[in-house]
Order: structure tokens, then sequence, then C-alpha cells
């Protein structure tokens, strides 16, 4: 039997004047992004961009009054699938190259990405063998592919993402992924933390995992004057609760309690 059709792909939240959740309904998740508008005097940015499967530009169009920075805060399928849609797109420098020959490990049935199941499983995760519960009309799921792009801007630690009235340091917080990044603004105290911390068991036995790297990024985390998480995945969570991640974390490696 195929899947359902969905009547829309997208869903979205307004978190205040200026910052906008989108996600995907129909995805598992497992694999379902938190995709990023943030309102700015000059421009937006547009942190993550989801699976692809539809297209994210079309479904909120009218989020994108002005120009858009699209920055994808690590590489893996489920947060570049609309990467290839904005004129402005933003990577680490250590992946960058690799959106433009696009190999990543993913797909939406679980045989899809034989080499990183064991991992998600003995993280905690349930995966199911089919990874979307609806597809759009004329969808195909045994076809979907990250669509390959160029990256505009290669960015590294400290490098800044400047909205005009907001401005967003780049923090390179390796350990899930090489190039995994946040953005953090200090003014607000707001940490955008992509994958490299959410409220949900975190990944570091993916094949481009790092634990050393990950236990450096989780105690640099602990210590920053954050008040509020919007992370890749998973709800938004505030200060206390990031240090109580990160030392869950540290424990599970046994570096707790947390060094320099």
């Amino acid at each position: 039997m195929g899947l359902p059709i969905a009547d829309r792909w997208f869903d979205r939240k307004r978190i205040d004047d200026e910052i906008t959740l989108l996600w995907e309904p129909h995805v598992d998740p497992l694999v379902r992004c938190n995709i990023w508008h943030v309102r700015g005097r000059d421009r937006d940015a547009l942190i993550d961009s989801g699976l692809g499967i539809a297209s994210l530009k079309a479904a909120a169009d009218d989020l994108f009054e002005k120009e858009v920075v699209a920055v994808a805060t690590h590489i893996h399928y489920d947060h570049v699938g609309s990467l290839h849609e904005f004129e402005h797109r933003v990577m680490h420098r250590v992946e960058a190259p690799e959106m433009a020959d696009y190999h990543e490990s993913g797909g939406l049935y679980a045989s899809d990405m034989e080499d990183v199941v064991e991992g998600l499983r003995k993280a905690g995760y349930e995966v199911p063998e089919t990874l979307v519960t609806a597809v759009p009309e004329g969808f195909d799921p045994a076809e979907y592919r990250v669509t390959p792009t160029s990256v505009t801007r290669s960015v590294d630690e400290g490098d800044i993402i400047d909205l005009g009235d907001r401005h967003f340091e780049v923090l390179h917080l390796p350990g899930h992924s090489p190039g995994s990044i946040g953005l953090f603004e200090a003014a607000t105290e707001t940490l955008f933390s992509g994958d490299a911390i959410y409220d949900g068991p975190l990944l570091d036995e993916l094949p481009e995992s790092d634990i050393p790297d990950y236990v450096r990024t989780m105690k640099r985390l602990r210590e920053l004057p954050v008040r509020v998480v919007h992370a890749g995945h998973d709800p938004s969570f505030g200060g206390e609760r990031l240090r109580e991640l990160a030392d869950a974390y540290l424990a599970l490696r046994d570096c707790y309690p947390p060094g320099p």
C-alpha cells in the first residue's frame, strides 16, 4: 500500500516577533529537523532547511520578504535538503566542499542508511522502516536524493552572520560531525545549536562523529552564558537545561565532573 498524500508539507509556529519555527510534520522525529527563520533589519537568516522533499522556499515564501542567508549547521541530509533553493548558502569550511558532491548516508527508508542504523539504535532511537508517514503528490520516496549545491560562504569560528540589527557569532562545535556549528547572539543570550546539543539522545557514534571533540564541545557549551537554545531537533530549552544535558553527556563519557 502506498503512502497517503499530504495536503501540506510544512507547519510553522511563531516563536516571537522575529523567530519562526518551521518543520515537516509527516517526517519521523528521528530526521525531522527544526528549521529556524530569523528576521533581521537588513536581511533574514534561515538556519537549516529540512529534507528537501518539497520546496521550502515556495511553502514559506511569505516569510522571505528580504535577502535570506541560508545557514546549514552541518551537512547531514535532514538539515540541507532545501539549501540549494537559496542564493546565499553558508556552511563551515570543513564540510562546505562536500555539498557540491553530496554523498552523505541518508534516505527515507531505514535500508537507505544501514551504516548508521546501529548507532541510532544504540543511542536509544527507534528506527522505523519508513521515515515518512505521507508524501507530496507525485513524490516517490524511493527516488529521494539531496540536491548538491555549492556553498557561497564558508565560515569558521568567530565569523559573524550579520542581519543588520542582529549579529550571530559562529561557534565551531565539532563532535556530532566535523563541521557542526552553532550561532550565538551574545546580546540576547540566544544559541541556535544545530545538532551539537538538543533535548534528546545525542549521536556521537556516527561514521564521521568524534567523541573527544564532542567532549570538548560539551565542556564549552556548559560554560556559555545562554538564556535560550533553539536546537536542530526537539523543543527549545533554557540555560539550566543546557548545562544538565552537557553534564549528562560528560558523565556518560566518563568526563564528569567537567574539567577545563
